[in-house]
């Protein structure tokens, strides 16, 4: 984890260029509301390693994620680290009830986000409940995920893990880039360990086991399902 060192764009006149408009927050909104709105943002940007947010920080800002992807994190008492989720281009963070972050995020290659600040965003939203029914339907997908993570390492083996999360993985990215069978990662195999409940060592050896079997093919920067319906089978055991 480094310290944030971040470039900050000047607020406004930005929404027109948003490539993830259509599956953010603030795609409920009307054009005039959306003139309104992008006002309320800045753009910053952050490097590779470079922490967000933290967990137990006062949250004081929300991030609509623009570019790159965040990986989302808690610490134990002893040291390790559980990845909770990964954020894509589109997802809304910082959002919770207790006032304080109850994770930390950060950014795994450059990393662009939209960072509003807490109480004028709040005001913003007062009057208009289709905004709040939009942060609602993304706040219920979160806790569907989170409730799919928890199945994920408590009763799964190292493969059905590995195989559940590529086709996951390949899901969320469909949303962005369309189907395909090439999975791009740019998440490390210890991130994805991490998030898995496994060793680095079992991730990498399922893998390997995957693609001798003709399942994957390991390829630069991400992985090819050479046989989507074993990968799927796998996954639904």
């Amino acid at each position: 984890m480094k310290a944030s060192v971040t470039m900050i764009e000047s607020n406004g006149h930005f929404c027109s260029d948003c490539a993830v408009r259509g599956s953010a927050v603030c795609a409920s909104l009307d054009p005039a509301e959306l003139k309104e709105f992008e006002h309320l943002g800045r753009r910053v940007h952050f490097g590779a390693g470079e922490t967000v947010f933290s967990e137990e920080d006062i949250a004081t800002s929300f991030y609509n994620l623009l570019e790159g992807v965040m990986r989302l994190y808690k610490l134990l008492p002893d040291g390790r680290r559980q990845i909770v989720g990964f954020a894509l281009p589109g997802d809304f963070l910082g959002m919770n009830t207790s006032g304080r972050h109850n994770f930390s995020a950060d950014a795994i290659g450059a990393v662009t986000v939209c960072q509003f600040a807490k109480a004028p965003f709040g005001r913003f939203m007062e009057d208009r409940p289709h905004l709040m029914k939009r942060i609602n339907e993304l706040a219920i997908r979160e806790l569907s995920q989170a409730r799919d993570h928890m199945v994920l390492l408590g009763r799964r083996s190292a493969d059905e893990k590995v195989a559940t999360f590529l086709l996951g993985w390949r899901e969320r990215l469909s949303v962005l880039k369309g189907s395909s069978n090439t999975v791009s990662l740019p998440i490390s195999r210890q991130d994805i360990a991490d998030y898995l409940g496994l060793t680095i060592e079992t991730v990498s050896r399922t893998f390997t086991k995957l693609e001798r079997h003709g399942a994957i093919e390991i390829i630069q920067g991400g992985i090819s399902l050479r046989d989507p319906a074993r990968v799927e089978a796998l996954a639904a055991a």
